[in-house]
């Protein structure tokens, strides 16, 4: 994108500049489009729950962008020769079952013969265009919440790999299935100045973009990271994603460990994950409050950092 020469348009509110989840398109004074799509191969078995796991994931990016999901359309590549139709029509299935959790409307799509199987969505949303969350402005003193645990990568790699039980198996999907909605609801109420999603960059990689979109450090504290006790327990077999290690060594460059910390632990932190939660930045007289108002919705949000300076190319640091 940076090499083609986009139109510039005053009512692009959100655009690529700063990798944010969403594009935002004002319609008027009160209404802004909130535009996005995301799609993957199936990281489970379960056709249905694979459907799922990847509407919950598209939704999000909505959510993080504070806006309502209103339409979406399924987007398919299918290999026809090789799977049955019942694949397809139990994936589209469950991932109606999440769009209609969401409150929002199936207007289409479109399909492909594919060699590979992929499913996703393309979501469209609208928020008040003063009201919109950007991952730009964390302040100095704001506290960073997190609402979900880290670890979906490496438990999707034991999948595949067939180590998983299936107590591990639906783990993974409960915490994939689980909408964003609820923590952007009642989030909305505190105001966040930044917010994002937890996915493919991971953890660190996110925070990460806060840092440089907003220009500032962001420390974290790596014994308040929630990670899943078993994606712990399988990355200490070594059972990371290839994904891992390229985020990793693209962050690198801007994130330092302090000394003593777990190398596992520090190496999850890169960990890509799907359908994950989501990053919230607020001052610390409202942080506090946030979360227990977030607990009490059931969403499993604590204080993961804080935003500690001014940095201009923005980094994370890591510690205890």
């Amino acid at each position: 994108m940076s090499q083609l020469p986009v139109k510039a348009d005053p009512r692009l509110l959100v655009g690529t500049e700063t990798s944010d989840d969403a594009g935002v398109y004002q319609i008027n004074a009160d209404t802004a489009l909130i535009q996005t799509l995301d799609f993957f191969t199936p990281i489970i078995d379960s056709p249905y729950e694979f459907g799922r796991i990847a509407a919950a994931n598209a939704l999000s990016d909505v959510y993080a962008m504070g806006g309502e999901p209103v339409t979406v359309m399924n987007i398919v590549c299918f290999p026809s020769d090789d799977l049955p139709e019942s694949v397809l029509r139990d994936t589209l299935a469950g991932g109606l079952d999440v769009v209609h959790q969401a409150g929002a409307t199936l207007v289409g799509g479109h399909s492909v013969d594919d060699q590979e199987f992929k499913y996703g969505l393309s979501v469209t949303g609208i928020v008040h265009p003063e009201k919109i969350w950007t991952n730009r402005h964390a302040a100095i003193g704001d506290q960073i919440i997190l609402t979900k645990p880290i670890g979906t990568g490496i438990l999707a790699t034991a999948v595949k790999g067939k180590l998983a039980d299936t107590e591990t198996i639906q783990q993974l999907i409960d915490i994939t299935t689980a909408l964003n909605k609820d923590a952007a609801v009642t989030a909305r109420g505190f105001s966040p100045r930044t917010c994002t999603d937890v996915t493919g960059f991971g953890l660190a990689g996110h925070l990460l973009e806060i840092a440089r979109a907003s220009g500032k450090e962001i420390s974290l504290a790596i014994s308040r990271v929630p990670f899943i006790q078993t994606a712990l327990e399988f990355a200490r077999m070594g059972f990371f994603p290839a994904g891992a290690y390229t985020n990793k060594k693209y962050c690198e460059k801007s994130i330092s460990v302090a000394a003593g910390i777990d190398a596992i632990e520090a190496d999850m932190l890169f960990d890509p994950q799907t359908s994950g939660g989501l990053i919230f930045a607020l001052p610390d007289e409202k942080a506090r409050a946030a979360v227990a108002a977030l607990n009490e919705k059931n969403v499993a949000a604590q204080i993961i950092g804080t935003v500690t300076g001014n940095k201009d190319c923005g980094s994370l640091i890591i510690n205890p």
